[in-house]
Protein backbone atom coordinates (compact mmCIF):
# COMPACT_ATOMS: atom_id res chain seq x y z
CA UNK A 1 0.00 0.00 0.00
CA UNK A 2 1.39 3.34 -0.72
CA UNK A 3 0.82 6.15 2.12
CA UNK A 4 0.52 9.60 0.22
CA UNK A 5 1.59 12.51 2.98
CA UNK A 6 0.69 16.20 2.83
CA UNK A 7 0.29 19.13 5.61
CA UNK A 8 0.64 22.98 3.86
CA UNK A 9 -1.92 24.45 0.93
CA UNK A 10 0.75 24.20 -1.72
CA UNK A 11 1.77 20.61 -0.88
CA UNK A 12 -1.73 19.55 -1.10
CA UNK A 13 -2.30 21.65 -4.31
CA UNK A 14 0.85 19.68 -6.06
CA UNK A 15 -0.54 16.26 -4.98
CA UNK A 16 -4.28 16.77 -5.74
CA UNK A 17 -3.95 15.98 -9.42
CA UNK A 18 -1.52 13.28 -8.77
CA UNK A 19 -4.37 11.58 -6.21
CA UNK A 20 -7.20 12.33 -8.99
CA UNK A 21 -5.10 10.45 -11.49
CA UNK A 22 -4.04 7.49 -9.52
CA UNK A 23 -6.96 5.63 -8.97
CA UNK A 24 -7.20 3.23 -6.39
CA UNK A 25 -7.92 0.11 -8.02
CA UNK A 26 -4.59 0.68 -9.39
CA UNK A 27 -2.90 0.79 -6.15
CA UNK A 28 -4.15 0.93 -2.83
CA UNK A 29 -3.59 4.20 -1.03
CA UNK A 30 -3.85 5.99 2.42
CA UNK A 31 -3.52 10.13 2.81
CA UNK A 32 -1.96 11.27 6.01
CA UNK A 33 -2.66 14.95 6.63
CA UNK A 34 0.32 16.23 8.79
CA UNK A 35 -1.71 19.61 10.33
CA UNK A 36 0.58 22.85 9.58
CA UNK A 37 -2.21 24.58 7.36
CA UNK A 38 -5.67 23.37 8.56
CA UNK A 39 -6.55 27.42 8.28
CA UNK A 40 -5.47 27.68 4.60
CA UNK A 41 -6.88 24.33 2.93
CA UNK A 42 -9.85 24.35 0.56
CA UNK A 43 -12.48 22.28 2.32
CA UNK A 44 -12.38 19.63 -0.63
CA UNK A 45 -8.97 18.88 0.69
CA UNK A 46 -10.11 16.73 3.95
CA UNK A 47 -11.88 14.90 2.14
CA UNK A 48 -9.20 13.10 0.64
CA UNK A 49 -7.59 12.21 4.39
CA UNK A 50 -7.90 9.00 5.99
CA UNK A 51 -5.42 9.76 9.20
CA UNK A 52 -4.61 13.27 10.83
CA UNK A 53 -1.38 14.03 12.45
CA UNK A 54 -1.77 15.27 16.12
CA UNK A 55 1.00 17.76 16.61
CA UNK A 56 1.98 17.66 20.03
CA UNK A 57 3.27 21.34 20.28
CA UNK A 58 6.22 22.19 22.61
CA UNK A 59 8.78 25.27 22.36
CA UNK A 60 10.10 24.67 18.73
CA UNK A 61 7.81 24.27 16.28
CA UNK A 62 10.07 22.29 14.14
CA UNK A 63 10.95 19.90 16.98
CA UNK A 64 7.25 19.39 17.66
CA UNK A 65 6.58 18.21 14.14
CA UNK A 66 9.47 15.69 13.96
CA UNK A 67 8.72 14.08 17.32
CA UNK A 68 5.06 13.62 16.61
CA UNK A 69 5.39 12.06 13.74
CA UNK A 70 8.43 9.87 15.31
CA UNK A 71 6.98 6.29 16.87
CA UNK A 72 4.06 6.09 14.87
CA UNK A 73 3.54 1.93 13.83
CA UNK A 74 -0.31 2.79 12.84
CA UNK A 75 0.39 4.94 10.49
CA UNK A 76 2.30 2.99 8.61
CA UNK A 77 0.52 -0.36 9.00
CA UNK A 78 0.83 -2.33 5.90
CA UNK A 79 2.71 0.45 4.05
CA UNK A 80 5.37 -0.52 1.35
CA UNK A 81 6.12 2.80 -0.45
CA UNK A 82 5.43 6.78 0.98
CA UNK A 83 5.26 9.84 -1.21
CA UNK A 84 6.23 12.81 0.25
CA UNK A 85 6.27 16.31 -1.27
CA UNK A 86 8.45 19.48 -1.42
CA UNK A 87 10.47 20.03 1.74
CA UNK A 88 8.66 21.47 4.91
CA UNK A 89 10.06 19.55 7.71
CA UNK A 90 6.62 17.61 7.99
CA UNK A 91 8.09 15.79 4.40
CA UNK A 92 11.15 15.45 6.47
CA UNK A 93 9.95 13.66 9.51
CA UNK A 94 7.57 11.18 7.22
CA UNK A 95 10.13 10.32 4.86
CA UNK A 96 12.60 9.62 8.29
CA UNK A 97 10.00 7.47 10.01
CA UNK A 98 9.61 5.63 6.55
CA UNK A 99 13.53 5.09 6.46
CA UNK A 100 13.57 3.71 9.90
CA UNK A 101 10.87 1.14 8.86
CA UNK A 102 12.18 0.48 5.64
CA UNK A 103 9.71 1.73 3.91
CA UNK A 104 10.75 3.23 -0.38
CA UNK A 105 10.38 6.88 -0.39
CA UNK A 106 9.33 8.93 -3.47
CA UNK A 107 9.88 12.43 -3.26
CA UNK A 108 8.06 14.76 -5.36
CA UNK A 109 9.99 17.95 -6.27
CA UNK A 110 13.02 16.63 -5.38
CA UNK A 111 16.74 18.32 -6.43
CA UNK A 112 15.97 21.95 -5.96
CA UNK A 113 18.81 23.51 -3.99
CA UNK A 114 20.47 26.78 -3.40
CA UNK A 115 23.67 24.98 -0.80
CA UNK A 116 22.58 27.38 1.69
CA UNK A 117 21.37 26.32 4.51
CA UNK A 118 20.03 29.45 6.01
CA UNK A 119 18.39 30.38 2.56
CA UNK A 120 15.88 28.93 2.97
CA UNK A 121 15.62 27.69 6.21
CA UNK A 122 14.95 25.05 7.42
CA UNK A 123 13.75 24.23 4.10
CA UNK A 124 17.19 23.51 2.34
CA UNK A 125 18.04 21.21 5.12
CA UNK A 126 14.74 19.26 4.38
CA UNK A 127 15.28 18.57 1.21
CA UNK A 128 18.43 17.56 1.24
CA UNK A 129 17.94 14.90 3.61
CA UNK A 130 15.39 13.78 2.15
CA UNK A 131 17.16 13.27 -1.56
CA UNK A 132 19.52 11.35 1.03
CA UNK A 133 16.50 8.84 2.37
CA UNK A 134 14.21 8.56 -1.05
CA UNK A 135 14.34 6.27 -3.54
CA UNK A 136 12.38 7.44 -6.48
CA UNK A 137 13.26 11.34 -6.98
CA UNK A 138 10.46 13.50 -9.20
CA UNK A 139 12.49 16.45 -10.35
CA UNK A 140 10.45 19.49 -11.21
CA UNK A 141 13.76 20.49 -14.43
CA UNK A 142 16.71 19.16 -15.40
CA UNK A 143 19.02 21.80 -13.38
CA UNK A 144 17.39 19.66 -10.30
CA UNK A 145 18.34 16.38 -11.95
CA UNK A 146 21.79 17.57 -12.44
CA UNK A 147 22.10 18.48 -8.94
CA UNK A 148 21.12 14.97 -7.73
CA UNK A 149 23.54 13.59 -10.15
CA UNK A 150 26.38 15.21 -8.70
CA UNK A 151 25.46 14.32 -5.15
CA UNK A 152 25.28 10.51 -6.31
CA UNK A 153 21.92 10.28 -4.68
CA UNK A 154 20.96 6.61 -4.54
CA UNK A 155 17.49 5.92 -6.69
CA UNK A 156 15.56 6.66 -9.79
CA UNK A 157 15.76 9.96 -11.31
CA UNK A 158 12.93 11.82 -13.02
CA UNK A 159 11.97 14.97 -14.67
CA UNK A 160 8.27 15.56 -14.47
CA UNK A 161 7.90 19.16 -14.41
CA UNK A 162 5.46 20.87 -11.98
CA UNK A 163 2.49 19.73 -11.06
CA UNK A 164 0.80 22.58 -9.83
CA UNK A 165 1.32 24.27 -13.47
CA UNK A 166 -1.37 21.12 -14.80
CA UNK A 167 -4.18 23.56 -13.24
CA UNK A 168 -3.16 26.45 -15.02
CA UNK A 169 -3.49 25.07 -18.53
CA UNK A 170 -6.44 26.76 -19.70
CA UNK A 171 -5.78 30.31 -18.03
CA UNK A 172 -5.25 32.69 -20.63
CA UNK A 173 -2.93 35.87 -19.61
CA UNK A 174 -4.07 39.30 -19.11
CA UNK A 175 -2.10 42.48 -17.85
CA UNK A 176 -3.31 44.98 -15.81
CA UNK A 177 -2.24 47.55 -13.35
CA UNK A 178 -2.02 45.31 -10.29
CA UNK A 179 1.44 44.73 -8.34
CA UNK A 180 0.80 41.30 -6.05
CA UNK A 181 2.89 41.16 -3.64
CA UNK A 182 3.27 38.43 -1.00
CA UNK A 183 5.82 37.56 1.62
CA UNK A 184 6.08 35.37 4.54
CA UNK A 185 9.32 32.95 4.82
CA UNK A 186 11.13 32.86 7.99
CA UNK A 187 14.27 34.49 6.90
CA UNK A 188 12.05 37.80 5.87
CA UNK A 189 10.53 37.97 9.08
CA UNK A 190 13.39 40.37 10.87
CA UNK A 191 13.02 42.45 7.96
CA UNK A 192 9.82 42.77 7.22
CA UNK A 193 9.33 46.22 8.25
CA UNK A 194 11.87 46.85 6.25
CA UNK A 195 10.25 45.16 2.87
CA UNK A 196 7.14 46.95 4.41
CA UNK A 197 8.74 50.50 3.72
CA UNK A 198 9.83 49.80 0.45
CA UNK A 199 6.65 48.20 -0.50
CA UNK A 200 5.13 51.91 0.43
CA UNK A 201 7.56 53.86 -1.15
CA UNK A 202 6.60 52.18 -4.59
CA UNK A 203 3.13 52.36 -3.69
CA UNK A 204 3.40 56.16 -3.40
CA UNK A 205 6.05 57.04 -6.46
CA UNK A 206 3.51 54.89 -8.87
CA UNK A 207 0.02 56.07 -8.02
CA UNK A 208 -1.12 54.74 -11.82
CA UNK A 209 -0.32 51.08 -10.35
CA UNK A 210 -2.44 49.48 -7.80
CA UNK A 211 -0.07 47.49 -5.33
CA UNK A 212 -2.25 45.02 -3.39
CA UNK A 213 -0.38 42.51 -0.43
CA UNK A 214 -2.28 39.23 -0.15
CA UNK A 215 -1.51 39.11 3.75
CA UNK A 216 -0.36 35.67 5.26
CA UNK A 217 -1.52 34.04 8.36
CA UNK A 218 1.66 34.07 10.20
CA UNK A 219 1.81 36.26 13.30
CA UNK A 220 5.23 37.57 12.45
CA UNK A 221 3.44 39.02 9.09
CA UNK A 222 0.47 40.38 10.63
CA UNK A 223 2.06 42.09 13.58
CA UNK A 224 3.43 44.48 10.55
CA UNK A 225 0.60 45.08 8.20
CA UNK A 226 -0.72 48.17 10.08
CA UNK A 227 2.39 49.84 8.18
CA UNK A 228 0.79 49.36 5.25
CA UNK A 229 -1.52 52.63 4.25
CA UNK A 230 -0.53 53.00 0.36
CA UNK A 231 -0.57 49.27 -0.50
CA UNK A 232 -3.51 47.07 -0.42
CA UNK A 233 -4.01 44.63 2.10
CA UNK A 234 -6.38 41.74 1.04
CA UNK A 235 -7.21 38.76 3.17
CA UNK A 236 -5.59 35.31 1.96
CA UNK A 237 -7.01 33.99 -0.90
CA UNK A 238 -8.24 30.82 -2.25
CA UNK A 239 -6.04 28.96 -4.71
CA UNK A 240 -8.28 29.79 -7.68
CA UNK A 241 -9.08 33.62 -6.97
CA UNK A 242 -5.35 34.10 -6.17
CA UNK A 243 -4.64 32.28 -9.92
CA UNK A 244 -7.12 34.92 -11.48
CA UNK A 245 -5.20 37.56 -9.77
CA UNK A 246 -2.06 36.58 -10.66
CA UNK A 247 -3.29 35.95 -14.22
CA UNK A 248 -4.31 39.64 -14.40
CA UNK A 249 -1.54 41.30 -12.78
CA UNK A 250 1.06 42.90 -14.50
CA UNK A 251 4.26 41.65 -12.61
CA UNK A 252 4.22 40.06 -8.50
CA UNK A 253 6.88 40.73 -5.78
CA UNK A 254 7.09 37.73 -3.67
CA UNK A 255 9.92 35.66 -1.68
CA UNK A 256 7.27 32.19 -2.76
CA UNK A 257 8.77 29.58 -3.85
CA UNK A 258 5.81 28.42 -5.68
CA UNK A 259 4.11 31.65 -7.28
CA UNK A 260 8.30 31.91 -9.13
CA UNK A 261 6.54 28.71 -11.33
CA UNK A 262 2.93 29.67 -11.30
CA UNK A 263 3.67 33.87 -12.52
CA UNK A 264 6.20 32.05 -15.13
CA UNK A 265 3.82 29.73 -16.42
CA UNK A 266 1.35 32.64 -16.91
CA UNK A 267 4.03 35.00 -18.68
CA UNK A 268 4.30 37.20 -15.64
CA UNK A 269 7.32 38.26 -13.73
CA UNK A 270 8.70 38.42 -10.69
CA UNK A 271 10.75 40.01 -8.55
CA UNK A 272 12.08 37.82 -5.65
CA UNK A 273 12.48 39.31 -2.23
CA UNK A 274 15.46 36.66 -0.79
CA UNK A 275 19.09 36.20 -0.82
CA UNK A 276 18.99 33.22 -2.81
CA UNK A 277 15.97 30.95 -4.81
CA UNK A 278 16.38 26.82 -5.78
CA UNK A 279 14.27 28.08 -8.79
CA UNK A 280 17.40 29.00 -10.38
CA UNK A 281 15.84 28.28 -14.71
CA UNK A 282 13.99 31.37 -14.46
CA UNK A 283 16.41 33.52 -13.26
CA UNK A 284 17.08 36.52 -15.37
CA UNK A 285 14.22 36.13 -17.39
CA UNK A 286 11.31 35.32 -15.57
CA UNK A 287 12.14 36.08 -11.98
CA UNK A 288 14.73 38.37 -10.24
CA UNK A 289 16.49 38.17 -7.13
CA UNK A 290 16.00 41.41 -4.53
CA UNK A 291 18.77 40.18 -1.68
CA UNK A 292 17.82 43.33 0.16
CA UNK A 293 14.96 46.13 0.84
CA UNK A 294 16.65 48.92 -0.66
CA UNK A 295 17.80 47.38 -3.96
CA UNK A 296 13.88 47.02 -4.46
CA UNK A 297 13.32 50.54 -6.38
CA UNK A 298 15.54 50.08 -9.05
CA UNK A 299 14.45 46.07 -10.18
CA UNK A 300 10.86 47.14 -9.94
CA UNK A 301 11.71 50.28 -12.37
CA UNK A 302 13.68 48.05 -14.74
CA UNK A 303 11.05 45.29 -14.62
CA UNK A 304 7.71 47.38 -15.14
CA UNK A 305 9.36 49.22 -18.41
CA UNK A 306 8.90 45.75 -19.97
CA UNK A 307 6.87 43.90 -18.08
CA UNK A 308 5.36 41.40 -20.69
CA UNK A 309 7.58 38.99 -22.06
CA UNK A 310 8.29 38.04 -25.19
CA UNK A 311 5.70 35.24 -26.18
CA UNK A 312 8.38 32.63 -27.59
CA UNK A 313 9.75 32.69 -24.05
CA UNK A 314 8.39 29.16 -22.38
CA UNK A 315 8.38 28.14 -18.91
CA UNK A 316 11.15 26.16 -17.90
CA UNK A 317 9.21 24.76 -14.67
CA UNK A 318 6.24 22.07 -16.16
CA UNK A 319 4.56 21.92 -19.81
CA UNK A 320 0.80 21.13 -17.36
CA UNK A 321 1.43 17.31 -18.11
CA UNK A 322 2.93 16.12 -14.84
CA UNK A 323 0.42 15.02 -13.49
CA UNK A 324 0.21 11.96 -16.43
CA UNK A 325 3.67 11.42 -16.37
CA UNK A 326 3.64 10.68 -12.23
CA UNK A 327 0.64 8.23 -12.76
CA UNK A 328 2.74 6.47 -15.61
CA UNK A 329 6.20 6.33 -13.43
CA UNK A 330 4.38 5.16 -10.56
CA UNK A 331 2.32 2.20 -12.31
CA UNK A 332 5.75 1.35 -13.25
CA UNK A 333 7.28 1.39 -9.56
CA UNK A 334 4.34 0.14 -7.60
Amino acid sequence: MLLISFGTRPEYLKLKLVMDNFDKNDYPYRVLFTGQHSDLLPSEALSYVNMHLNIKDGPNRLDSIVVSMMNNDEIFANIDYVLVQGDTTSTFAVALAAFHRRIKVIHLEAGLRTYDFDNPYPEEMNRQIVSRIADYHLCPTELDRDNLKSEKVQGRIDVIGNTVLDRLVDFKPSYNNEILITMHRRENHQIIPEWFAEFEKLADDNPQLQFVFISHPNPNVQKHLNKLKSVKVISPLPHHKLITKLNECRFIITDSGGLQEESCFLKKKSIVCREKTERKAGLGTWSFLCKKPYELKSLFDTINSSYIPPQTWECPYGDGKSSQKIYNILKDVL
